[in-house]
């Protein structure tokens, strides 16, 4: 028999077991939802396509020999060599400078610098 008089005891166990479940779902199921808005793009006058991104790779060893696609080049010919070969290639393009561990740090910047002053702006020196 129930008396009034009496705090009745809560067991809210199950209602904490079922909001962690349901807590469970939605964020399992939250990330996958896609919204999808309705916008209309205007129209372009002209199509590019894309090309190739065309690189450059410049190559020192130790013996300060410098190579440049099939072409090799003393460190002291290669700045005006490049000077003149340099109209040939995209100014835009990447160039990547690899050079020899063992070289003195002066001669790569001077290499750097030689490509720097052609007008190259995108440059890099390839580590490992």
């Amino acid at each position: 028999m129930l008396r009034w008089d009496e705090d009745p005891d809560l067991n809210i166990t199950p209602l904490v077991d079922v909001m962690l479940v349901l807590m469970a779902i939605l964020m399992i199921t939250a990330p996958t939802i896609n919204y999808e808005e309705q916008i209309t793009l205007p129209k372009g006058t002209q199509s590019k396509k894309v090309s190739e991104v065309k690189t450059l790779t410049i190559r020192m060893d130790k013996d300060q020999t410098v190579y440049l696609d099939k072409d090799k080049y003393t460190l002291e010919t290669f700045a005006d060599n490049f000077m003149l070969k340099g109209k040939d290639y995209d100014l835009e393009s990447d160039v990547f400078i690899r050079a020899d561990q063992e070289l003195a740090y002066k001669d790569v910047m001077h290499l750097l610098k030689v490509v720097k002053q052609v007008g190259f702006t995108k440059v890099s020196l390839i580590t490992e």
